[in-house]
């Protein structure tokens, strides 16, 4: 249901979520090898979400991402929404055009809880998700 961009985004996202504040700034290189994306890729989505103020940026020896406790109370699907949108989250899993509730696909009810269920997770602030991390709830890379 997302797009690659999306995910990578997410992971960049919460992994500065974890790692990151006003005063330990992550290069994006950095958060490339750690989580294992292409770094040139992973800095244009960086840029993308600095311009919309869901990260932080500095330049400098002492520059880098971060995000601010304020970003952190920023509802995920926000990240999703700056990079792609969120229609994909809507779209058909099979990829018809005319898929709903009128005109299902053979999977529509099968998946559409499921992607009720997604999208509502996604409401989840930032921070939500980077304690499950912190936690060891969840990973972000094994």
């Amino acid at each position: 249901m997302l797009s690659s961009s999306s995910k990578y985004a997410v992971n960049a996202v919460l992994y500065l979520a974890v790692h990151s504040n006003d005063k330990n700034k992550i290069r994006a290189k950095e958060i490339a090898e750690a989580i294992k994306l292409p770094s040139p890729f992973l800095s244009k989505l960086l840029q993308s979400l600095s311009r919309e103020n869901i990260i932080s940026s500095s330049k400098g020896p002492t520059g880098g991402f971060y995000l601010t406790k304020q970003a952190l109370n920023t509802p995920l699907i926000e990240v999703v929404n700056i990079i792609d949108g969120t229609s994909r989250l809507e779209d058909c899993v099979l990829g018809l055009k005319k898929c709903s509730s009128e005109q299902p696909c053979p999977v529509h009810y099968s998946v559409q809880p499921l992607k009720q269920k997604f999208r509502k997770e996604l409401q989840e602030n930032i921070s939500v998700f980077a304690e499950k991390v912190k936690n060891g709830e969840a990973y972000l890379f094994v």
